[in-house]
Formats: C-alpha cells, structure tokens, sequence
C-alpha cells in the first residue's frame, strides 16, 4: 500500500473512532434518546464525501462567506439567512451550517424539532421567550420554559421539540443559530404544523381528548411554516 493510501486510510480510521468516541459521550451525557440520534448521525456520515474530497474542497473554496449579504428568506414574522453546504460550499462534509434569525415583534420560530441535528442559539440582541421538550425516560417529561437574552446561548438537543419567540412587543429578536449538520436548516426540521395534519383527525381529536369537530378551524396543509407572527 502506498504512502498516501495509508495516510488516507489512517484518516479514515482517526475519523471512525472520533465519531463513535462523540456518539458514547452524547449518550453518557443525554441518556437513551440521543444514543439513537448519533446512530442516525452515523447513518448522515457514512454519506459524505470521502476524506480526500473533503480535504480537496478544503483547499479548493472560499472560507469566507458574508452571511447577513445574502438575500434573506423572508416570512410573516420574520427573515433567515443561511450558510450551509449548498450556499457555503466550504461546509461540505463538515457537518455545521450556521443561520442568522430575525423575529420582528410578534414573530414565533415554528414549534418544531430536528431528527437529526441539535443547535446552539446566541442571543444577539433582543428577548426571546423559549420552551424545550425533552425526553420522558423517568416516566414524565422534562420540559424548561425560560427567557433568553443578549449574549446568552441556548442549547436545543437532537430530536428535543423546541420553540422560541420574540418577547418583545417594539423590538426585533437577533440569534445566530449553528447546527451540526451541513443541509440547509428548513431541510431538517419538523414542525408543528406539519405534525398535526400528518394525523387523522379523528385520532388527534382522540388524542386531546377534545370533539373533532373542534379541528375543524386547523390548516390542513403539511408544510412548514418556519417564521410566523402572533394575529
């Protein structure tokens, strides 16, 4: 075997027990619900460009990206600006993209969750009102309601349902969100939207307990909705 096969196969090896090493940390730390979302973590890895290509486009592309000049998609409460591996090329294969939210007042990120990515939120300028839902392996759920501000970082883990909003009723919210996962963010998020209207009405209705007919004033559509604003 070559010098360079070897060093590439050694790279490789070096990669594989980092990620297993990572994976046994986040279960130690988390418990049983983020043991499977680093199996799904591998699943993404196994995917990705071999360790050559990656060091070819490390080489090769721009690291500099001017996040808050790119156009921004725009919602009812609010816009996101993105870089991720199909905008930063660099990112390919690294598993990280980063997101720039603004919530103008009234603006609500989507209750949502990710199946495979968890995110660190730095709160930049404004107050945020955030709820995180956990797991339940006590036998009752883990649920933290609490407000966030400027130069506070909140960590929303893989799989934990989780939502915030703009507090303030005259000021825009400002956070830089990082995700461990180069696909664009609205790629990988399931909202709450979306979750309701994958379900037979007469289920949901059972499930809360309440008249279908009470449903009956709930968009039908499954489609996220990302950013919206309080009516």
């Amino acid at each position: 075997m070559s010098s360079d096969s070897e060093s590439e196969t050694a790279g490789v090896k070096r990669r594989a027990a980092l990620g297993t090493g990572a994976a046994a940390l986040g279960g130690a730390a988390l418990g049983a619900g983020l043991m499977a979302a680093a199996a799904c973590a591998d699943t993404v890895a196994s995917q990705l460009p071999n360790t050559g290509e990656v060091v070819d486009n490390l080489q090769n592309s721009s690291h500099l990206f001017h996040l808050t000049r790119t156009d921004p998609q725009r919602f009812d409460g609010g816009t996101l600006q993105g870089a991720h591996e199909g905008s930063f090329p660099v990112l390919a294969g690294q598993n990280g993209s980063v997101y720039f939210v603004r919530l103008e007042p009234g603006g609500i990120r989507e209750p949502h969750w990710h199946p495979s990515a968890w995110e660190l939120n730095y709160h930049i300028s404004g107050t945020a009102k955030w709820t995180i839902l956990g797991t339940h392996s006590d036998g009752s759920y883990r649920t933290e309601a609490f407000e966030a501000h400027p130069g506070d970082l909140v960590f929303a883990p893989q799989g934990f349902f989780h939502y915030f909003e703009n507090a303030s009723t005259d000021t825009p919210l400002e956070v830089l969100i990082v995700f461990n996962t180069s696909a664009a963010e609205t790629n990988d998020d399931i909202g709450i939207l979306a979750a309701m209207n994958s379900i037979p009405r007469s289920v949901l209705a059972t499930v809360l307990n309440i008249p279908e007919s009470a449903l009956a004033g709930i968009p039908t559509e499954v489609k996220p909705v990302v950013v919206t604003k309080r009516r």
